[in-house]
């Protein structure tokens, strides 16, 4: 097994110490926002803090990935990061206006930064290994979001939300420190007024609507997450908690198996199947279908089960979808990485970024209300056939592109 080489080692490492640092932000700032101002709505303004400012710079954002030195963008915004947030701890920023605002310009920030970064990583690796590199990146952000967490908030309880945001601007100059030793070369086009903008942007839509392989990968990558997103983020927790009434413990680790399930997955990736992954697609998707009918069964009123034997299935289910998950995802996500060529790519992915973030609040909207009306093993049963309907359209009209790892010419026209 070729090694990877030295340039993905250092994009690795680094991005892996600043999503440590970051993860340990995340489960800090939630809990100081709460005990500062018990306030459901502040929070949620925090949140919308983070998703609109990326929503809406995300096309420029994609636009200068590709006209401008990646790597240049990749380091600068890194350490401009923790310069940031060294600046909030060393002048005692840290009311809730200014907390809001900072969270405002980190948004700003890492949608140039991801923008640099999703378009230059591919570059890094040979095309043969982009399935073993994705899925040890996944690994490694997997790894990062288990400790980080719990590092978190053992942090804020010792040292408050002050030693939280130290460790967070420590970790992105950690990473500035080993992507600076990144050799890439990247000839950059400046922008020299708005309608060359408007124009990139434009390229790059027309880009994705020429290319067959393109549009196949995209469209299904969107469709499966309009329909995974409203179950990961709102029926799952909700049924474990308020349907099964799961303690805090049991709800945790039920939680974790998922991601247990991707690390192992990811792992499977690396080190045995690497491109092959993708022939298994539809298998897995099968898999995974499968595997939501017990978890619908679990929290309807026809159930006997008894709540402890449930928990343990959920776990088992848990770790099952988790690594499905992660053998479907990582070939979807290379195949795209190989179908955007390089100048292209910063635009491409952003504009998939936010296609993809408005699926999440549309998901939410429609699914949230469903459950009071519906109950959550029916909306459940419901996203199963929509992502059933989907798998079989694609099997059946598109399982060739889904399945291969290079387009066809005429895939291209």
């Amino acid at each position: 097994m070729p090694a990877l080489g030295r340039d993905f080692w250092l994009f690795a490492i680094g991005r892996f110490i600043s999503q440590v640092g970051w993860a340990v932000q995340e489960v800090a700032l939630p809990l100081y926002v709460l005990d500062v101002t018990h306030s459901a709505k502040i929070m949620t303004l925090f949140v919308l803090a983070d998703l609109i400012p990326s929503l809406l710079t995300m096309p420029i954002a994609g636009v200068i990935g590709d006209r401008y030195n990646r790597k240049a963008l990749m380091v600068g915004l890194d350490l401009a990061r923790g310069a940031l947030l060294f600046g909030v701890v060393a002048f005692n920023f840290l009311g809730i206006k200014e907390l809001l605002a900072v969270q405002v310009v980190l948004a700003i920030m890492s949608s140039f930064f991801s923008a640099g970064t999703s378009a230059m990583y591919p570059d890094l690796v040979r095309q043969e290994d982009l399935e073993r590199a994705n899925s040890i990146v996944m690994s490694a952000g997997i790894v990062a979001r288990l400790i980080g967490p719990a590092l978190g908030g053992f942090i804020y309880a010792f040292g408050g939300i002050k030693l939280a945001i130290l460790v967070n601007a420590v970790s992105f100059f950690g990473s500035g420190l080993f992507e600076v030793f990144i050799r890439y070369e990247w000839k950059s086009r400046k922008i020299e007024n708005l309608s060359e903008v408007i124009e990139d942007l434009v390229e790059g839509i027309r880009f994705i609507r020429s290319n067959r392989y393109l549009m196949v990968l995209v469209t299904f990558a969107l469709a499966m997450n309009a329909f995974g997103n409203p179950f990961g983020a709102v029926i799952w927790p909700y049924s474990l908690r308020e349907v099964l009434k799961f303690s805090s413990q049991q709800f945790g680790i039920v939680e974790s198996s998922f991601m247990l399930g991707a690390l192992l997955g990811n792992v499977l990736i690396a080190a045995i199947l690497g491109r092959k992954t993708g022939r298994h697609i539809f298998k897995l998707m099968l898999v995974n279908g499968m595997l939501l009918l017990p978890f619908i069964w679990i929290i309807s009123p026809y159930s006997t089960i008894p709540r402890d034997i449930a928990f343990y299935i959920l776990i088992g289910m848990g770790i099952g979808m988790g690594m499905s998950n992660a053998m479907i995802n990582v070939p979807i996500n290379s195949n795209l990485q190989r179908a955007v060529p390089t100048e292209f790519r910063g635009r491409v992915f952003s504009a998939l970024g936010v296609l993809a973030n408005l699926t999440v609040p549309i998901g939410l909207v429609v699914v949230g209300p469903l459950i009071d009306h519906l109950r959550a093993w029916k909306v459940s049963a419901l996203l199963w056939v929509g992502m059933g309907v989907v798998v079989l359209y694609y099997w059946l009209f598109h399982r060739d592109v889904l399945t291969n790892h290079e387009p066809s010419p005429q895939e291209h026209q």
